[in-house]
């Protein structure tokens, strides 16, 4: 692929840049292992002093920013400006706690003194998603660097305005040169980059694929990894939940970021007794989404990304009201310019159906109809992922029973699913492995050193 900025919401080529050669990529790994070196002795102090720095920037440009996240992908603009707002959080996080975090922890034995301390372990390669071109990539930089590591961004290839601003607001905050680097560049090196030395270890986002050929990579150097794939995260609805409530966030939990989200809900459990309400409320709201323009401010939904994606997502729609799904509302693109998809809710999705099964990326929903609150936690499992799910009662006791019974990184009771720096954040199953966030997620990517005075 191309590395080049496509507007989707025109087609329009904005942009095209050069692909670097693979001595330059070694090159930028050499320098970036050089910056590492000094990096990793400097204080913490002086790491968060620039970590805030960042945040300002973000908080400072953040139209600026958001623009070019809508620009490259198409999120709505509100939704692009928030996103460069909640980088600036994850960076003032860790600015914050990374020092608390890290410290030194002395445990008991029979030494005189053991104590276990956290190191860095160098060069970090981020292979990173379109779908949220900032956020993705700071959740991982703000404590991969803090920790002293360095890291260097292979970015998908139709966001590379993005990804060079990433190392821009980096720069800008005074961070050395290198210590993060953006590398514009395909996929077919990333296998390279995995084998060389320099290369300590590796963080993916993106598809069970992708997340499967970096593992395997990754495994056969025995290099640490972490893993965040795809989701196809239950909206769990039970008989005594605020069906109003629960109908409204889960148009949105659907269709934010345009659909295109691992952690967006997409399968809506519904047991049998409240079934039909919630169909007509879910109906209801979802009719009342206002597509258009990604850079008006008051748009809910823009375009899919690109536009093999949109015949891609138009396809699993056919494919599965082919095998009984029945389209509520929606279920075909929009006739113009740019990669647009009408709000989609098929109802009738069954066992055996494509949306029952596969991960749907775009704003469709599918509906699914339980016997009862048992049921409705055995179709919330019956999936190859585990990243999210939303549960909706107004008992909490209960809510937290099947919390521990549902198989995902992650249970929101009577919210949507989201990411928060304070929490950690992964999947399991083919969702990945690791976590990202809060002290868990910074600990992925340092060594944990045993040290045992006699």
């Amino acid at each position: 692929m191309a590395i080049q900025t496509i507007n989707p919401a025109t087609g329009k080529i904005e942009k095209t840049f050069s692909e670097l050669s693979l001595p330059e990529i070694f090159e930028c790994v050499e320098k970036s292992d050089a910056a590492f070196l000094k990096w990793r002795e400097t204080d913490f102090q002086f790491r968060s002093k620039l970590m805030n720095g960042a945040a300002r920037i973000l908080k400072e440009e953040k139209e600026h920013y958001g623009k070019i996240l809508t620009l490259e992908m198409g999120k709505p603009l509100k939704q692009a400006i928030a996103e460069v707002e909640k980088c600036a959080w994850v960076c003032g996080y860790y600015a914050e706690n990374a020092q608390k975090i890290l410290k030194e922890e002395i445990v008991e034995t029979d030494a005189s003194h053991s104590y276990v301390r956290f190191d860095p372990l160098g060069v970090v390669l981020a292979v990173m998603p379109w779908n949220f071109p900032f956020w993705q990539v700071f959740r991982f930089a703000a404590p991969a660097l803090m920790a002293g590591n360095a890291g260097i961004l292979k970015h998908a290839s139709n966001v590379p305005m993005s990804a060079l601003a990433i190392e821009e607001i980096f720069l800008k905050a005074g961070f050395p040169e290198y210590i993060f680097k953006t590398m514009l560049m395909g996929s077919k090196f990333v296998g390279d980059i995995i084998d060389h030395p320099k290369v300590k270890a590796v963080t993916l986002t993106g598809s069970e694929p992708a997340g499967i050929q970096v593992a395997q990579r990754c495994g056969a150097k025995l290099k640490k990894s972490v893993m965040e794939l795809g989701g196809s995260d239950p909206f769990i609805i039970l008989e005594d939940a605020d069906l109003e409530k629960a109908a409204k966030t889960a148009v949105t939990a659907r269709i934010i970021n345009n659909g295109q989200s691992c952690i967006a809900a997409k399968r809506f459990i519904a047991v049998e007794k409240i079934y039909d309400e919630f169909e007509k409320l879910f109906l209801e709201e979802m009719k009342k989404i206002k597509i258009g323009d990604p850079m008006n401010l008051d748009t809910d939904l823009g375009p899919i990304a690109r536009e093999d994606l949109l015949n891609e997502l138009d396809g699993q729609v056919k494919q599965s009201a082919a095998s009984g799904a029945k389209i509520l509302c929606g279920g075909k693109k929009i006739e113009g310019k740019g990669y647009f998809y009408e709000p989609t809710i098929l109802a009738n999705v069954l066992p055996g159906t494509l949306a029952y099964s596969e991960e749907i990326f775009g704003p469709v929903a599918s509906l699914i109809k339980a016997k009862d609150e048992k049921d409705a936690i055995r179709i919330a499992n019956d999936s190859a992922f585990g990243l999210g799910a939303s549960l909706w009662t107004n008992d909490l006791a209960k809510a937290k029973v099947f919390a521990s019974k549902i198989e995902s990184g992650s249970v929101f009771i009577n919210g949507m699913v989201k990411s928060d720096p304070r929490l950690p954040f992964g999947g399991i199953k083919n969702s990945g492995y690791g976590r990202e966030l809060s002290h868990y997620g910074i600990k992925e990517f340092v060594n944990i050193k045993t040290v045992w005075i006699a």
